[in-house]
């Protein structure tokens, strides 16, 4: 295929290019203006006034460096369709080319940002096979939506043309906001504001709203009146108990109120459609993002119930995934952000029909159970010394700690376990949140068996399997087993490793 037309990015791209560049200055600009005591001088004749507007002057020179990159990046990228290549160049004094072929293009992933919405545009990413360090092989960071389509019709007419030998004319077909009549759509999950409220109040935005909050206030802890407030406090605390209990209530309904809001933009509109061997993931009220994610560059799945979660009948589902996604160095990607566990199986089951997904497990012998919790003790005990020296006799009660990492050590025991059926590795372990770990033989990087002196003198093994997931790869551990199923496990995945396939 060759093609005389060559396109550019939108001018808005010049902006959104400069609004990524003052990002990265706002923190510095921070600093600087909080070390000026909130209080720049304008006096020339004050003391300090010109050494005050050295670090100034430096922010305006590179904001002024970053609108002019911003522009240039503009100018200078263009891209184009060549001998069934998407190519594109840019830069002014260093001139960089990329060519990809059509047929390693795996997926597009849009964003919409606030620019975009404006002026109807979107933010393309390029995914190809070779995308495995967490960036796409390229980014058109503004083109139209017309634009977009025009790119995966000419993707998928050169797709179909190398594997079937006919060219189909797609003209007219808005791939990003309709179905093509040649692709059904099966609406997979579609969350509820009722979801979202539930989302927010079992995962740990509250925790991180609050953990905000605490780190804002640190950076300005110079300007807060701790006298004041404490003296407050106290008299606060002389109308009672319940003026107290009311207080805290307000801060934390105030913290669930905000994690909701957070919960709301981010999720809004979260939707998941499998097409053509393909997941797409559709979210947000002020960015929008679409991602898509082949079915066969996932590399495992992930259930994940937090004990919140667990209580009233979620759970979360996660996949590990060979993807760029949304250019994120993570290739962890939330499939179901919250889900009914009454509905999980029978959803992933509709979804991916070759795996199954309650089996019966394997379980640690009874004789391992101590080995979940007393590996704690190696930190404890010097905790436990250090608190009762340090604050006798009040410190002691540091000795209660045991207890509950006793209680967390019997949990994991009771979860943990593993299952395998044909070419398919279940592992079940807990940390705080239980995990269900699901992976076919031929995704697995890497599976070794670790075994302590301790563990050695009981007869046990820990089993560990590895998946191609972000840099270092995602790991399921089946811990503390009988020697004779860790070696079940890695006799399993001898005996067809020379087999697999990735």
């Amino acid at each position: 295929m060759m093609s005389d037309n060559r396109f550019k990015l939108h001018p808005v791209t010049t902006i959104i290019n400069f609004v990524k560049g003052l990002k990265d200055l706002l923190i510095p600009f921070l600093i600087i203006f909080a070390a000026n005591g909130f209080n720049l001088s304008f006096n020339p004749k004050e003391e300090g006034f010109w050494a005050e507007l050295i670090p100034l002057a430096v922010m305006t020179i590179l904001t002024i460096l970053y609108l002019f990159n911003g522009i240039i990046k503009w100018w200078t990228f263009v891209y184009w369709f060549e001998d069934d290549e998407l190519r594109v160049k840019y830069g002014l004094l260093v001139k960089k080319k990329r060519y990809i072929p059509f047929d390693r293009i795996q997926s597009f992933n849009y964003k919409e940002g606030i620019f975009h919405r404006v002026f109807g545009l979107v933010q393309v990413m390029v995914e190809t096979a070779g995308s495995t360090d967490g960036k796409p092989e390229v980014i058109l960071t503004a083109i139209t939506k017309e634009a977009a389509n025009q790119i995966e019709q000419v993707t998928r007419k050169v797709k179909q043309t190398k594997m079937e030998g006919v060219l189909e004319d797609e003209d007219g077909v808005d791939i990003l906001e309709k179905d093509s009549n040649d692709h059904q759509q099966r609406i997979i999950l579609k969350m509820k504001v009722k979801d979202l409220i539930i989302l927010a109040s079992t995962s740990n935005g509250i925790g991180v709203v609050l953990a905000g909050v605490a780190a804002v206030l640190s950076q300005f802890s110079e300007f807060i009146p701790y006298e004041r407030i404490f003296e407050e406090v106290s008299s606060l605390i002389k109308f009672g108990v319940v003026v107290v209990a009311i207080t805290i209530f307000a801060a934390l309904f105030i913290a669930w109120l905000i994690s909701v809001i957070i919960t709301f933009i981010n999720y809004y509109d979260y939707t998941v459609i499998e097409e053509d061997e393909r997941i797409t993931i559709t979210r947000g009220l002020l960015e929008k993002k679409r991602i898509t994610i082949p079915l066969n560059r996932i590399q495992a799945i992930k259930i994940i119930e937090s004990p919140l979660k667990q209580i009233f009948g979620y759970s979360s589902v996660v996949v590990e995934s060979a993807s760029a996604g949304y250019g994120e160095k993570d290739k962890k990607m939330t499939l179901f952000p919250l889900i009914s566990k009454r509905e999980v199986y029978n959803t992933l089951r509709d979804l991916m029909p070759a795996f199954e997904w309650e089996q019966p497990l394997t379980k640690p012998p009874k004789k391992a159970k101590p080995f979940f919790y007393r590996i704690d003790f190696l930190w404890l005990v010097p905790i436990i010394a250090l608190s009762s020296y340090i604050w006798f006799p009040y410190g002691l009660l540091s000795i209660l700690i045991i207890i509950p990492v006793i209680l967390i050590g019997l949990w994991q025991y009771k979860t943990t376990g593993f299952a395998i059926k044909g070419n398919q590795l279940t592992i079940v372990y807990r940390g705080i949140s239980r995990v269900t770990f699901v992976v076919e033989k031929k995704r697995i990087q890497a599976m070794q068996s670790k075994q302590s002196y301790f563990q050695k003198r009981k007869n046990i093994a820990s089993v560990q399997a590895t998946v191609m997931s972000g840099m270092t790869g995602a790991t399921a551990k089946a811990a503390h087993l009988n020697v004779h199923d860790a070696e079940q496990v890695l006799l399993w995945f001898e005996k067809g490793v020379s087999e697999k396939t990735f």
